[in-house]
Order: structure tokens, then sequence, then C-alpha cells
């Protein structure tokens, strides 16, 4: 069965949703390292562009992953406070600095850390 052009990048849509849903609700994060590459090299859009589009896919996976980890009462508070006063001011720095590093830098840079947590998971 052949899809046509416009059908077949829908399905690319769905199946980067679905693969960075499954990652984030069974990782707790990591969306984004299936979402921007996938977006990259899969629909050719532009670094910039999908590194700023993954974060807004991130958003609704992530309340409704929250949804799920709250219930089961896996949520430690006395970290998640913490942890999400820097991760606010971390976030308002990585969005200012992606206006300001080319295309080429933050792929290496992307890659790197993509590289480096593989590694940290391993061992």
């Amino acid at each position: 069965m052949a899809f046509s052009g416009r059908t077949a990048r829908y399905l690319k849509y769905i199946l980067i949703g679905i693969a960075a849903g499954v990652a984030n609700g069974l990782f707790g994060s990591g969306g984004g390292t299936i979402a921007v590459p996938a977006m990259v090299f899969l629909l050719d859009a532009d670094e910039h562009k999908a590194h700023a589009t993954a974060l807004l896919i991130i958003l609704p996976l992530t309340l409704v992953s929250a949804y799920f980890y709250l219930s089961q009462n896996y949520v430690d508070w006395n970290i998640t406070w913490k942890a999400m006063v820097g991760g606010v001011v971390g976030g308002a720095i990585g969005a200012f600095l992606l206006n300001k590093c080319p295309s080429n830098i933050l792929r290496k840079i992307f890659g790197i850390f993509m590289i480096l947590a593989a590694i940290r998971m391993i061992f």
C-alpha cells in the first residue's frame, strides 16, 4: 500500500510523537532525544525549530506522564521542588543560548550530551 507524500509525512509526525511519548512515559524523560533528531532527519526541520518544537511536544507528554507518576506516589517532593527551581533557571538560560548558537554547534553539543548520558546510563 503506497501513501501519498502528505499522508506519509503525517504518519511520520504521529510516529515521532508516539516514540517520544513512550520514551517520556517509560524513562521520565527522553522525548526530546527522540523528537529532535527525528524532526531534523526525517522531516528536514531546521535544528533550532526542532529543539523549540520538541519542548512543546514534550509539555503535554510530561503532564500525562506526571499524572501517572503522581497517582502511583512515585514523586519525591523534597527533590522535586529544589530541582524545579534549577530547571526553570536552566530552561531560561538554555532558551536564550538556543538563539545564539549556530545549528552545527547546537547539533554537536546535543550529540555529545546524548553520548555522555548513554555512557552514564550504561556504567
